[in-house]
């Protein structure tokens, strides 16, 4: 009785709160594999695990097998095999793992050796460009790691106006432009975070000269930034954020995007999107983000879903 009066008096909101750390249903999976641009699995798995509960009993999702002895993996044993499972399941058969710092980077680059569905890039996030005690070492770490066959991509770099003061702009600008330098001297994409930075971010890009493949990350812009990246020639990466309700200027942007410069990403475990805004994010739910983009720009779900593809070997190399 206590039981189901708790029930019967429980918020909406408080209901939500309930179910915020827990990974959503995974939704139906796509007929084209597509690829998630840009995930942080080691953040996915520290901070809320893998998916595999949730996931396990939906159509088409099977838990992960050892290739050592063929018997199944549960997170414990090895997360990052789970999670990669978890998302084919649904069609992501491609991720690539993002850095955020010289140990996340080193990590990411290890993980892409390992697992052939994984890539990686490495960077130092705008904002802890400003809070290093020696900028330049990490740097010149972030640069070895960058000459890996299995590194793919040089970020996320860029600038952050959200959180860093007028006292951290030079240095994520000294740092910005340093990356630009190593992706081009290796060949590899650059990524972007941008946030509040539009003007500032294509200022350093003109200055400094683009690699070839610019990516940017969680694209936050509206049209008219989008068309003036696109004329740049370079790839806008939409994040679950393009399904929130107040997210008219992105679905703008996406609408000026061609099809062969479109990429899409989770940023897990962060932006989850609609209908799980709010609970932890990981590849799997992608499929959530392609039938939205599909749905908004009146494009072909499964032609949508190979144009991403191409794009992201393009961008990225084969996998």
């Amino acid at each position: 009785m206590l039981a189901a009066m708790s029930e019967q008096t429980e918020t909406r909101k408080e209901r939500a709160a309930r179910r915020a750390g827990e990974f959503p249903p995974a939704p139906e999976p796509l007929a084209v594999p597509v690829l998630d641009s840009h995930t942080h699995l080691d953040i996915t798995v520290s901070e809320y695990g893998v998916p595999l509960r949730s996931a396990r009993s939906e159509p088409g999702l099977r838990a992960p097998q050892s290739r050592a002895n063929g018997g199944s993996v549960g997170p414990a044993d090895d997360p990052v095999a789970a999670a990669v499972a978890v998302a084919a399941g649904v069609g992501v058969d491609r991720l690539v793992q993002v850095g955020v710092d010289v140990e996340s980077s080193r990590w990411g680059a290890d993980v892409a050796e390992r697992y052939g569905a994984v890539l990686a890039t490495v960077a130092l996030h705008p904002n802890e460009a400003p809070r290093l005690a020696d900028l330049d070492e990490a740097l010149r770490e972030i640069e070895a790691l960058a000459g890996r066959d299995r590194v793919r991509g040089v970020g996320e770099t860029g600038m952050d106006f959200f959180r860093t003061g007028d006292e951290g702009r030079a240095a994520q600008e000294a740092s910005f432009r340093a990356h630009i330098a190593i992706a081009k001297r290796h060949g590899k994409a650059l990524v972007i975070h941008d946030r509040d930075a539009h003007a500032d971010v294509l200022r350093i890009l003109d200055d400094e000269g683009a690699p070839d493949t610019v990516v940017l990350h969680c694209f936050s812009g509206d049209a008219d930034f989008a068309r003036e990246c696109v004329r740049r020639g370079y790839l806008l990466s939409f994040a679950g954020t393009v399904t929130f309700g107040s997210a008219t200027a992105l679905r703008e942007a996406a609408a000026v995007t061609p099809p062969g410069q479109l990429l899409v990403e989770t940023d897990a475990p962060y932006l989850t999107p609609m209908p799980h805004r709010g609970r932890p994010n990981a590849s799997y739910l992608i499929p959530l983000t392609v039938r939205f983009l599909a749905e908004t720009t009146g494009a072909d779900l499964d032609e949508l879903c190979a144009a991403i593809s191409a794009t992201g070997e393009r961008a990225f190399g084969p996998w």
